[in-house]
Parts: C-alpha cells; structure tokens; sequence
C-alpha cells in the first residue's frame, strides 16, 4: 500500500474519466475524481480438478513483480489501485492476504505471481502467517466475523454412501475419557477427533503453569482422522447455542463448547465442498457436497443439516449449467431462508427450509457468482462480453427471496471484486493484478469513499487464500467496520514483526488514529461488538495471545481474554485457523488438515479452546 507522495505514473486508462455508477431506480452522480466503475479482466479457465492456481481469488501472498514500469507499474509510484486524485497517495496497493480473484468465481485467472501491495521480499509461504498443506498445509488466521454455527468435518477414504447416516454420541458435556480427550470413537468415517493423546492431561500441564489474569485452556481437540493425499478443508466453525460444529471431508461433528465433548456426528453421503459461513437463526445450515468420487466427483448436489441436533434434512443436485459453470469454484452463503450457490456464470438459490428452488439465472447479461451471508444479500456479479469472458463486475444488492435486483454499482473497468469486508456499513475489496482498492459504498449502492493508504502496507486474512473448495466473500480477518470507520491491520514491521490498527474515516477515506500492538505480537481486527473493537492478539514466544480490544476513538489497546503463556507453543501451532470469540470464550480452528503421514495427520491439533 506504499505509494508516496508526488510520485505518479502516466494515468493511461487508469485514471480514466468516470462512467457514473448505476443504480435501478436511483440515479447516482459520479464518485470524485480517481475512483469510478467498469468491467474487469479474468483470466483462464481453472483446471478440471478445480484447484485454485494463481489469479483472482488464488490462494498466497500478492507478489508484485519489483519495480513494474508503467502506468500500472510499480506500487511505489502507484497513486493507488483505483487511482486516488493526483493530490493525495491513494489507497490500496494489493497485499498479502487479501483475497485474490479467483479462477472460478466469474473470474478465471491466469498463470502470473500475486500482485502485492508494494514491491518487497517475501518471507515464504503466503506472507505473514505461514502453514503447510499436504506435507505443508497451507493456512492462516481466518474468523468467523458473525456469531453463528460452525462446521468441521473429519473423516477417511472417498465415501460414496446412500445418504447421511448419524453417529453414537457422548453426550452433551460428558467427561467420559473419549470427550476429554476430543471426542467420541466410532463411525464409519473414523471421526474420533483424538489421535491417541490424553488430551485432558495436556490441557491440565497448560493451565498448571496459568499466571494471574489469564483464562484456562478449557479444551484441545485433535484431527483423528485418515484424510486423502493432502489433507482436506475445514468448514466452519459455527456456534449454536452450547454447540460448536465443524465440518471437513465426509462428516459433520457438534462438540461442546465447554468441555470439547462430542454431542453428535453426521456422515455425508459424499465429499464436503462448499459451506456459507453463517446458519440460519435457528441453526439449520445447507453443505455443498459432491455427487461421484474421485477424480470423476462433481460438487453439484446440496445437503441441508439441522446443527441443534445433527440431523440431516433434504438432499437434491443442481444442474451445472456450462463450461465455466462446470469448472468453477462454488460460493455459498445463507439469507434468511435462502441458500445461494453462485458460480462464475450464475447463481441457484433454494429455499433452507424445504429445498424448494427460488431463482437461478438473472434477466440480462451480468450473473451474480457469490453472495454475503446475514440479513442483507450483497452480491458480486460478473457479465459476459462478445469474447465470452466475463470481465465486467459489478456490486448488486438482490433480494434473496426473488432473485430482483434492487440497485447496482458498476466497478471501474479492469477491477474484480474480491471481498466484502462489511455489509453495514458496505465495504468492498477490489483487486486488479499488482494493485488493491478498499472502497466504502452508500446503502444504495453509490460510490462514498475510497480509503487512502499512505505509506503503511496492510493485510487481511481471508478464507479463499486457504480453502480449496468452496471459496466465500465473506470471512476474513483482519478488517472491521462500524458506522465510525475501517479498521484495518498493518503488515508486522521491524525485528519483532509487531504491527498496528488504524482506522479510516468512511466519509473521507484517511486514516483517524493507529494503535500500536504490543512488542513481538500482531492485532487482527475481527468484530465491533458492545461499541469496542475487537481484535485477535497473536501468540508470540513466552507470550499467550487472546482477544483485546479498543474504543472507536483508539488508544490503548484492552485485554478482554488473555491466553496463557504457558500455552504459547500450542497456540502459535494455530496460525492456519480461524479465530471465534463469543461470550467470553475464544475458540482456534484450523482451515486444513493434514500431516505428512497419518499420525501426524491423526495427531494435528485441530480446535482449542480458552476460557474463565
């Protein structure tokens, strides 16, 4: 995001004249000078395996190529992604975790390096926080941003059974050995989510050592499971109620939240490949799961579960409809009683309830090819041109019961839409190759600011850097929002890598106030909740993390939960997770499971839990 002062290329078509941003029934006047909407470039078609490669929503850090010359050539001389008015630095320039447009949301990417937010050395791996995936799981902080349910599956083998089959449960809170030692044994799929460990005397030798002030470990869980080559996603978590529920491979599992023991466990019929990050308010939930095994397996079918009981609901395939429909990545999200599954070329809505179907493909050109979860369905839509490749986007608001387009903002031409940070207020990640743009929009979808970065570089974490399947718009960490402002984490600087808060004005885009982290560590917001800003505080050596927290005027950053030192080494072991924090209990869940053999993949702490 280092773009200094006065340093400005050739404009070229980056800083074009604007087209005015549209709105159905709302005309809207143009954005201010630097900023303003148009189509955007994908790339290639992503391979039939649907892993993800490089491109637009491509896992790993953005690489800029060093000093690009150019209109669009290197970030130092960029006045920023969406280009800023000439008079200030701009925002945005890509970074290291921020979600990447991505062969298959309506996007396809080519075979090139990461755009980054400036020119730099990269420290392996995907930036910031590193993990591995096969013999290294790729992984990093990611949080379940909304209070929810959670999924997490593992299991073994391809699967291929009739239907789903639930489980022989432990009992909600029992202290059976099985359950203090992360779960019960038995199923098909092998999902005992302990790998032979005493997990309870582990979890005991931690909090022996707890100095005043810091909360317990409450719980450890580990992986359990014989998974396939490369290990495999975890969906979730999510929390309803007492219940903490993940989601991985062939299973569904409930756990305690207090004491880690499993309360039931759901077999899928198939493979897990895509899941929304939120349930309905009562806790019911629609996996994307696969029909076939294999290489020949297809994620194209639907399976609702009700995550208060680990039941299993309706099952039904949808169509995929074409050649980018069939090779793209499946985004999923939940509105009220609505699941969308959106795809490059559209979007299949049913209703969770009862499966019924709602809307598939739009009137016109333009397709949503994925969705926000939560009360208000803000989608990103890609349109076809006469070559077929989708390079123009777009931010819709669509009503998700009907599938009607209720306003439209049209994005500058050569940007994707890569993440929504925020619903309320609308906070939208671009990207375009080498650059990043944060924008801020009305609640009618016309242009209000664009945040000016100055000379910080920044991150998020956000999901699709680390799934493989099932790659929403809507988890990342990192970055909050409230109706004060965008609080955004910088990139960790310096020997002991220790990083800053800063918040942005909504209206004006600059920075309000920064707050630093505490020596050696890193704050990553997460939620604004109760009127305070909270924020994951990463472990460092002899240092517990926890979640702190801070006013919307900034300052000192508050301890809400701190994490046991003694358990630092246990916690830094959960850099590819995400981070739950609700009612006083932080929860870390890995993104991926795996190992280089068996055990270690049986052995992989998989969830952890702290708490008073």
């Amino acid at each position: 995001m280092t773009q200094p002062p006065g340093q400005q290329p050739p404009q070229g078509g980056f800083g074009a004249p604007y087209d005015p941003p549209s709105a159905p029934d709302t005309p809207s006047s143009p954005p201010p000078a630097g900023f303003g909407p148009g189509p955007v470039p994908p790339g290639s078609v992503p391979p039939p395996d649907r892993a993800r490669t490089t491109g637009p929503y491509a896992p790993g850090a953005y690489g800029l190529p060093p000093e690009q010359p150019g209109p669009y050539g290197a970030a130092p001389a960029q006045p920023g992604p969406y280009g800023a008015p000439p008079a200030q630095p701009g925002p945005y320039a890509p970074g290291p975790y921020a979600y990447s447009p991505q062969p298959g949301y309506g996007h396809p990417a080519p075979q090139q390096p990461q755009p980054q937010l400036q020119p730099q050395p990269k420290s392996g791996g995907g930036g910031f926080f590193r993990g591995r995936r096969g013999a290294v799981v790729g992984g990093v902080l990611a949080v379940a941003l909304l209070a929810g349910a959670g999924v997490w599956i593992a299991t073994s083998g391809d699967g291929g059974g009739a239907g789903p089959v639930a489980k022989p449960t432990d009992g909600p809170g029992t202290a059976s050995p099985s359950a203090d030692e992360g779960g019960a044994s038995g199923g098909k799929n092998g999902d005992t989510g302990g790998g032979g460990h005493d997990l309870r005397a582990e979890a005991a030798e931690l909090n022996a050592g707890r100095k005043p002030g810091e909360a317990k470990v409450l719980w450890l869980q580990e992986g359990g499971v014989d998974l396939p080559r490369n290990g495999y996603d975890v969906q979730g978590p999510w929390i309803v109620g007492n219940t903490i529920v993940k989601a991985m491979y062939q299973t569904v599992s409930g756990y305690s939240v207090t004491d880690g023991g499993r309360k039931w466990s759901l077999d899928l019929p198939t493979r897990l490949c895509a899941a929304p990050s939120q349930t309905t308010a009562d806790g019911k939930i629609v996996l994307g799961v696969e029909s076939g095994s294999g290489d020949n397996a297809v994620c194209d079918s639907l399976q609702m579960v009700d995550l208060t009981t680990g039941e299993a609901g309706w099952h039904k395939k949808y169509k995929r409809q074409s050649t980018w429909d069939s090779f793209s990545h499946v985004a999923m999200s939940i509105n009220g009683d609505t699941v969308t599954v959106g795809r490059t070329s559209r979007t299949d809505a049913f209703r969770v309830s009862d499966g019924a179907p709602l809307f598939g493909e739009l009137p016109g050109n333009c397709q949503p090819f994925g969705f926000t979860s939560g009360p208000v369905a803000i989608a990103a839509t890609s349109c076809r041109t006469a070559a077929d490749d989708h390079k123009e986007q777009q931010v819709q608001r669509i009503d998700p019961a009907t599938g009607k387009v209720q306003w439209t903002y049209k994005v500058k031409k050569g940007w994707q839409v890569s993440q929504f940070y925020s619903v309320s207020p609308l906070v939208v990640s671009l990207k375009q190759e080498g650059k990043w743009a944060v924008v801020v929009l009305n609640e009618n979808g016309t242009y209000r600011s664009q945040l000016i970065g100055g000379n910080d570089d920044y991150m998020t974490k956000c999901d699709d850097e680390f799934v493989v399947r099932g790659q929403n718009l809507d988890n990342c960490l990192g970055v909050a929002a409230d109706d004060q402002a965008v609080y955004l984490a910088t990139k960790p600087v310096g020997k002991d890598l220790t990083n800053k808060v800063v918040a942005f004005d909504l209206n004006s885009g600059k920075a309000k106030w920064e707050a630093a982290a505490p020596a050696g560590q890193t704050l990553m917001p997460m939620k604004v909740e109760g009127g305070r800003l909270l924020m994951y505080l990463n472990a460092a050596k002899n240092k517990g993390g926890g979640i702190a927290s801070l006013p919307p005027t900034g300052g000192t950053p508050r301890m809400e939960l701190r994490h046991p030192a003694a358990a630092y080494t246990v916690e830094r072991g959960f850099s590819d997770a995400r981070v739950v924090y609700l009612n006083r209990r932080s929860f870390l869940v890995h993104t991926t499971i795996s190992g280089i053999n068996d055990e270690e993949e049986m052995s992989m702490k998989s969830m952890v839990a702290f708490g008073s």
